[in-house]
């Protein structure tokens, strides 16, 4: 009989709060209601988008423009109208002073935004048997862990990601820290925490648990794609989001994004949110000023 000690990364420790791989209720009603989780006295206060800006980060930066180059329009600003709406929910009801377990780095978050949706795209859909969130998690933990010849960003000097990158060919080459920056990875505990939460997005339990950064999804993308949990947004968080990310007929777009995955997939887990689901989006009145 072989014993085998498993090895402490004391780092990983330290990792799992920056990357949001804490548990809590995956019931985002038991989490809401819950005596150790008790509300705010007051009503939510505005928030800009200025004040959750995307991650300047060489990551978020490339993973952006992947998004950008990968997602439909209505699809990209659907992903971050859920990142902004999401740091405004957790500022207002989980603020760091009070939920230390929900102070988690804002580059994990973002990356599991903007990459949230990416197994929806027509040749994502066809190119497997598996439920698009399943593929696009799968598909999350390698684009964050490597970059493909076809993917590689180039940059000049001191001008961040661009798409003059050709341009700045000669600054570039003589930058070659910058130039690996601008292609950098993603750690591989990150990349797990953000796959996670994309595989389980849709995934509304009523029982057991979910990291902090995957309930943060679940409770965007639920409020922009049905209005739930209104009272946790401002309405002018709501009107100024929708102004630098335009709707576009979302709740359209998003009802037939599911209609068409579970005709090619019977057993899609998309089924699993009963038909009421796409009624919920298709009659989302808090949204349809926006529409």
């Amino acid at each position: 009989l072989i014993h085998i000690t498993p090895h402490h990364n004391p780092s990983m420790s330290n990792n799992k709060y920056m990357y949001g791989l804490t548990a809590v209720p995956a019931s985002a009603n038991a989490l809401l209601t819950s005596p150790n989780n008790p509300p705010p006295t007051h009503p939510p206060s505005p928030i800009p988008v200025q004040e959750t800006p995307i991650p300047n980060t060489p990551l978020a930066q490339r993973i952006n423009t992947y998004a950008r180059r990968h997602l439909p329009e209505e699809t990209y600003n659907h992903s971050l109208r859920v990142y902004h709406y999401g740091l405004a929910i957790k500022q207002y009801r989980f603020p760091a002073c009070s939920f230390p377990d929900w102070d988690f780095d804002h580059e994990t978050y973002f990356l599991a935004c903007v990459l949230h949706d990416i197994g929806t795209t027509k040749e994502n859909l066809c190119a497997t048997r598996l439920s698009f969130e399943f593929f696009g998690g799968m598909l999350a933990l390698r684009v964050l862990q490597d970059v493909d010849d076809g993917e590689r960003v180039e940059i000049g000097t001191g001008t961040g990601i661009g798409a003059s990158g050709a341009s700045n060919a000669a600054a570039t080459a003589t930058d070659t820290t910058t130039a690996t920056n601008a292609n950098a990875t993603a750690p591989r505990e990150q990349a797990e925490s953000v796959a996670e939460a994309i595989i389980r997005h849709q995934d509304l339990c009523h029982v057991g648990k979910i990291t902090v950064v995957g309930q943060l999804l679940q409770l965007a993308t639920i409020f922009d794609n049905t209005g739930a949990y209104a009272d946790l947004v401002h309405a002018d968080t709501i009107k100024d989001v929708c102004v630098h990310f335009p709707r576009m007929r979302w709740s359209r777009c998003f009802a037939a994004t599911v209609q068409s995955e579970i005709g090619l997939k019977p057993w899609a887990h998309s089924t699993a949110l009963g038909k009421e689901f796409s009624e919920k989006v298709l009659g989302n009145s808090l949204m349809d000023p926006y529409e």
